[in-house]
């Protein structure tokens, strides 16, 4: 019997698998500490702003999501007319992938980039191309050795997810020198927000003064608005023009776009979360070192953490960890199958996994 086949290379893709969420138990108090969301929750104003359309639910929002867009452009000092919204920046991946590439087209992810890419790469029929990472960061010049005439796009995730890493402002007007002009370079900015280097831009200067530049943005991270789905993109006129085309009518509902309006308005939350996650970012680094792990350096809101092959495994120490209440997230489909990535939780969750690990170690 026939039936509906896939486009080809559609059942290749990997699925995308997300951060464990943990089962309550009676009497166990479990720490979700696997998918990078913030330990404060969202602004008690964005929270005040989404009950606020509560009694009109029935609306269409309005279809270009005009408000937040000049929210965005107010905090940004952008043109709103060259900025989109989406439901996340997973959805405006996506949409730039449908867009630019095509069946035989490349695209440029790095070693351990986000998983989303080569998901919305492969998904319209293009090849996925790996460009070596170094130390664990992304490498300019692998990137630019990977270039074929058939590439169109680079993703380029800066911070990146998993490894916390980062590559200073120049190096990225390095790489978009050295790119063909016909190549989009797509900036994903999600942790941005907690990056305290004086070399690091989120790469607004860049996407102003190119043709061939947008950057990404989400609103899941620091403004703790995830289970919303909003993300941005601000763009030259003829890269919004071209998506806006394909982009659904009502992508971002009316409470998303409310609440976030009021997330990014609310600077004093943001540098809270900020300074908070700072302060045990390093104290996390420093802890954990001192157990004899590997920590890489982070600028993001989790940290990596290496383990040995043998012996204290990253897998005994999730189980261990994860019978405590400690849910962190393992990396074996990012290849770092020795590895742990944690978010930074609370102040209880934080000082219990460096006494957890401590325990562990030790064999206790």
């Amino acid at each position: 019997m026939s039936r509906p086949v896939p486009n080809p290379g559609i059942l290749d893709i990997a699925p995308y698998t997300p951060g464990k969420t943990p089962v309550p138990e009676p009497g166990r108090k479990v720490f979700k500490l696997s998918a990078n969301e913030t330990p404060f929750g969202p602004s008690p104003k964005a929270i005040e702003a989404f009950k606020h359309v509560a009694d009109h639910l029935e609306d269409y929002p309005e279809g270009t999501s005009r408000v937040l867009r000049e929210a965005i452009g107010r905090a940004y000092g952008l043109d709103p007319n060259r900025i989109i919204c989406g439901a996340g920046s997973d959805e405006i991946l996506n949409l730039l992938a449908h867009t630019y590439l095509s069946h035989g087209d490349e695209a440029i992810s790095t070693t351990h980039g986000f998983l989303v890419y080569p998901i919305a790469t492969m998904a319209v029929g293009a090849k996925n191309v790996i460009a070596q990472e170094k130390n664990l960061t992304c490498d300019v010049d692998a990137i630019l050795k990977a270039v074929t005439p058939k590439t169109k796009l680079v993703w380029l995730a800066n911070p990146n997810n998993p490894t916390g890493t980062y590559i200073p402002f120049d190096e990225v007007k390095r790489l978009r020198a050295g790119l063909p002009s016909h190549v989009l370079l797509v900036l994903d900015a999600a942790y941005c927000d907690y990056v305290s280097r004086n070399d690091y831009e989120m790469g607004i200067e860049l996407v102003a003064t190119t043709e061939n530049t947008v950057v990404t943005h989400t609103f899941s991270k620091i403004h703790g608005l995830a289970a919303l789905r909003i993300g941005w993109m601000f763009g030259p006129e003829h890269i919004i023009d071209a998506v806006n085309r394909i982009r659904g009518p009502f992508n971002v509902s009316t409470p998303a776009m409310y609440a976030a309006v009021a997330a990014i308005e609310d600077t004093a939350h943001q540098a809270m979360s900020k300074q908070f996650t700072e302060t045990w970012r390093n104290r996390l680094t420093e802890e954990i070192g001192k157990l004899g792990l590997k920590v890489t350096p982070s600028v993001a809101n989790f940290v990596l953490i290496h383990f040995p092959e043998t012996g204290k495994t990253s897998d005994a120490a999730d189980a261990y960890l994860t019978r405590r209440g400690l849910v962190l997230r393992a990396l074996k489909n990012y290849g770092l199958p020795h590895s742990l990535r944690m978010t930074i939780g609370t102040e209880e969750a934080n000082r219990l996994v460096i006494e957890g690990l401590r325990d562990f170690m030790a064999g206790k």
